[in-house]
């Protein structure tokens, strides 16, 4: 029987605390079942998430990025419009697309807030791995 294989993408801005969602994922699924794609930010990871799910060769697809309000007021379009893409992505190709992008409402680069964040992040990708499992099983039901 061949093992499921799962798909983790990584947007690169603040990748110190992003790739920490990697960290907790593989604390529950073997790495040896992941393939690891990193992009330059969260707005590019709904494209990638497609091209993904339609190669057919992943369980599920988790996608990680921290956007962050630069003091722009564009980081919550940019937020909403990732994760209505990768829920799209989701429902167009049946391929389970689960989000780790998180947007805060208070974020300053302090050490602080970066220990706060990178531990949320590790507990973020331990849930992304559950889900991940917990939907495949239940997709498995249903097809039954």
């Amino acid at each position: 029987m061949t093992l499921p294989r799962y798909a983790f993408i990584k947007a690169n801005w603040h990748a110190d605390i992003v790739s920490r969602a990697f960290d907790g994922f593989v604390e529950i699924i073997p790495p040896n079942q992941i393939e690891v794609f990193d992009v330059p930010g969260a707005f590019e990871m709904p494209l990638l998430a497609l091209d993904l799910a339609r190669s057919g060769q992943y369980a599920a697809i988790v996608a990680a990025a921290f956007v962050v309000d630069g003091g722009i007021y564009r980081h919550d379009f940019v937020a909403q419009a990732v994760v209505d893409g990768l829920m799209r992505v989701s429902l167009d190709t049946g391929v389970p697309v689960l989000s780790v992008s998180l947007t805060p409402h208070q974020y300053q680069d302090t050490d602080h807030h970066n220990a706060t964040f990178r531990a949320h992040f590790i507990e973020k990708g331990r849930e992304a791995a559950r889900a991940a499992l917990m939907i495949g099983k239940t997709r498995a039901q249903v097809a039954a």
